[in-house]
């Protein structure tokens, strides 16, 4: 037998209904503010979890980092493959040292994308879903841009530099003793660290424009009113920090002005979602 609901059930089930179809078309729900201290704790329990999974990979990296210091030295070592050829060090404690800084090299490209991921878990529950949207391309797409970055110097710059460097030997003569090379492994391998974190680094720079963009500091008009200044810079930049080849150059200021180009079309599209 049917129950019948009295008046005041049914007002309630109305309310409740009402309720319900709020929380139906809400698009996020309203949560609490948190004390700063929470915040902290947060934090801190996130950049515990950061250094853990860093310690983890930087000692696998140390178990393999000959193997990994073989890996950064093939380009070179396809060039003179054949050769009777070796690196070198002159201090007692030089190859230790190197092989540590493979090691923490190698650590930080492991978990770069895992501290990305933390960062995004700390600031995603302070953002509406709008926001949210917007910057979680940019997490994703910021250890991505990177990799192509350092993969881009490791597989292209690499190879081409180091046969203007290797140019540059001869052999001896009656009047002329040989000038070979005999590569220093710590001068080596910061060569190879600073080339590839430069290239990783500058390939964040639509990144960067679109943020600033977002945060209206810059717009799409001012990155083309301003590109004669940012291809200047660009070379600049490039000068500075590839080797001094020309093709080294180009190779890092071609990518950068392409990727200058995608920035203008990153803060345009942002600008027509907001408007």
């Amino acid at each position: 037998m049917k129950r019948q609901t009295t008046p005041v059930e049914n007002s309630t089930m109305t309310e409740l209904s009402v309720v319900d179809d709020h929380f139906e078309v809400c698009e996020e729900p309203l949560d609490t503010p948190q004390p700063l201290i929470a915040h902290l704790i947060e934090l801190r329990q996130r950049l515990m979890y950061c250094l853990g999974i860093f310690a983890v990979a930087f000692g696998v990296s140390y178990y393999f980092s000959q193997t990994l210091f073989e890996f950064l030295v093939a380009p070179l070592t396809q060039l003179l493959q054949g050769q009777d050829r070796k690196l070198i060090y002159t201090g007692l404690t030089e190859a230790f040292l190197t092989y540590l800084k493979v090691s923490l090299f190698s650590g930080f490209f492991i978990t770069f994308p895992l501290i990305a991921a933390q960062l995004w878990r700390f600031i995603a529950p302070g953002l509406y879903l709008k926001e949210k949207k917007v910057f979680l391309p940019f997490i994703i797409a910021t250890p991505l841009l990177f990799f192509i970055g350092a993969a881009f110097a490791y597989y292209v710059v690499f190879p081409s530099a180091y046969s203007f460097f290797l140019s540059f030997e001869s052999p001896a003569t009656d009047t002329m003793l040989a000038i070979q090379l005999e590569a220093k492994v710590n001068e080596y391998l910061s060569f190879v660290m600073r080339l590839i974190l430069a290239f990783g680094v500058c390939f964040e720079l639509p990144i960067v424009l679109a943020l600033l963009g977002r945060a209206g500091f810059l717009t799409a008009r001012s990155l083309i009113d301003k590109w004669r200044l940012a291809v200047v810079g660009i070379f600049t930049l490039a000068a500075i920090i590839t080797p001094p080849d020309l093709f080294s150059m180009l190779a890092l200021a071609l990518p950068l002005i392409f990727l200058y180009g995608v920035a203008i079309v990153l803060v345009r599209s942002l600008e027509r979602r907001d408007s």
